[in-house]
């Protein structure tokens, strides 16, 4: 079964990088249960490819986490 982007757990994560900007939306949830679909992809390419060779998914995963209100 699909998993879906949206986040259930109400409390942001305390780390710097994941609080929101001034003005931005705030997330609805910790960085660790947002956008599950582009990390899923994204960290099995670096386990089978290494880091260097999957900067598109890399950044397709930062896309979907500013999107979710997360400042990365």
């Amino acid at each position: 079964m699909p998993q879906s982007t949206s986040c259930t757990a109400k409390t942001p994560e305390k780390s710097g990088e994941s609080q929101p900007q001034e003005g931005a939306k705030k997330p609805a949830c910790k960085a660790c249960c947002a956008c599950p679909e582009t990390k899923r992809v994204r960290d099995d390419c670096i386990v089978q490819f290494g880091e260097e060779n999957c900067q598109q998914l890399i950044e397709k995963h930062r896309e979907c986490m500013r999107q979710m209100g997360f400042n990365i």
